[in-house]
């Protein structure tokens, strides 16, 4: 990163910051957006506002999340050697992500175990960022972006870790914090090696722009998607 990125700095909020959660700051000229269950990440100077762009006309099934609480990670259920695919199927049409088992084996059994449990069904997508990096957030059945299973687990493939458009990667509140919160990098972004990747987008990236065009519902650079993103349900597959 150069001199105008600086590192992430501590800044929670009700003990589990950093899930790409909170206001835009602004100092010595560059763009603050937190990213994450709690971290301040340097960006670049903010685009100029882009011009307006048609929202989606996403609708969402009827129904609310089922907020299920768990003490502990979830036992090993996946074969770290199969191909799963999960296919997001939201408000605004269906994603599909080649899940990364053989590089990821906990998170990719953390959330499968979610899926199957009807966990994401009805959660609301909470957070868009168009400046600096690019990412649609999710997984937070509160759509606050301080919700989670009630469990944590390790990071996970982080030597090398990349973000380009199509990667999904899990949101944390630090090292070793992961819960159910996971984002999708929406354009090509400069990210540390922070955040477990444990997908890829495959199908559906087309959605996935559209979202990100239309932006915030208040035209800022992060906040709520103009869009109204609700995962209705995740099905997977091996």
């Amino acid at each position: 990163m150069s001199s105008e990125q600086r590192q992430f700095v501590h800044h929670s909020r009700q003990g589990l910051a950093r899930i790409l959660g909170g206001a835009r700051l602004f100092a010595a000229g560059a763009a603050l957006a937190v990213l994450g269950i709690g971290g301040v990440l340097a960006l670049p100077e903010a685009a100029l506002p882009q011009a307006d762009a048609a929202v989606p006309n996403c609708n969402a099934d009827a129904g609310a999340p089922n907020g299920k609480q768990w003490p502990a990670e979830p036992g090993m259920g996946i074969d770290p050697g199969a191909n799963y695919t999960a296919t997001l199927n939201t408000s605004c049409g269906a994603l599909t992500i080649a899940l990364e088992a053989a590089k990821a084996p906990r998170t990719v059994n953390s959330f499968v175990f979610l899926a199957n449990e009807n966990y994401f069904d009805h959660t609301r997508c909470h957070r868009l960022t168009t400046e600096g990096i690019f990412v649609l957030q999710c997984g937070d059945p509160t759509a606050t972006g301080t919700g989670g299973p009630g469990y944590k687990f390790p990071d996970e493939n982080l030597v090398g870790a990349t973000y380009p458009a199509g990667t999904v990667a899990m949101a944390n509140a630090g090292p070793n914090t992961n819960g159910s919160q996971f984002f999708l990098v929406t354009q090509d972004s400069q990210l540390p090696p922070s955040y477990t990747p444990f997908g890829r987008i495959t199908a559906g990236m087309d959605k996935l722009t559209a979202i990100a065009s239309a932006g915030t519902q208040d035209g800022a650079g992060d906040g709520a998607p103009a869009a109204d993103v609700v995962i209705d349900s995740v099905a997977v597959q091996n």
